[in-house]
């Protein structure tokens, strides 16, 4: 995998690139502004990368510094998706649809993890009880 990808992020605006790219071929042939819309999805791509790595390091770091702790195969899913950047509130009805398992074993495995540090409740509670990862 390239560390930037410029043809995915040109996948990404194709509509725009096309425009910027007739317009060129139709007009007096000043590749200004095609250069412009090329520079600007060349530095989108290189900000992407940016990002994509800092949740690579994020994870070997976190992996790297938990190396001694066990886990099952759902806690090590989990885990990853909380680093990768987790949408919304991880709830125990959440995880156990995502890890296709019971409420019961879904309440066990985030409390194994609590345990050994690697989650904390949000604040509120009750019905509504939410978990994050420690940050380290």
């Amino acid at each position: 995998m390239p560390l930037f990808a410029v043809p995915t992020q040109i996948r990404k605006q194709r509509k725009n690139y096309y425009a910027v790219l007739e317009k060129t071929q139709k007009g007096d042939l000043d590749i200004t502004e095609w250069l412009v819309w090329f520079l600007n999805c060349l530095s989108e791509a290189l900000k992407q990368t940016q990002i994509l790595l800092a949740t690579v390091f994020t994870k070997a770091i976190f992996w790297d510094n938990n190396s001694g702790k066990i886990f099952n195969e759902r806690q090590i899913l989990m885990i990853n998706k909380l680093l990768d950047g987790f949408t919304g509130k991880l709830t125990s009805s959440k995880w156990a649809t995502i890890t296709k398992c019971s409420q019961d074993t879904a309440l066990r495995d985030i409390q194994d993890l609590m345990g050994k540090k690697i989650l904390m409740k949000e604040e509120g509670g009750g019905r509504s009880t939410s978990y994050k990862i420690i940050e380290n």
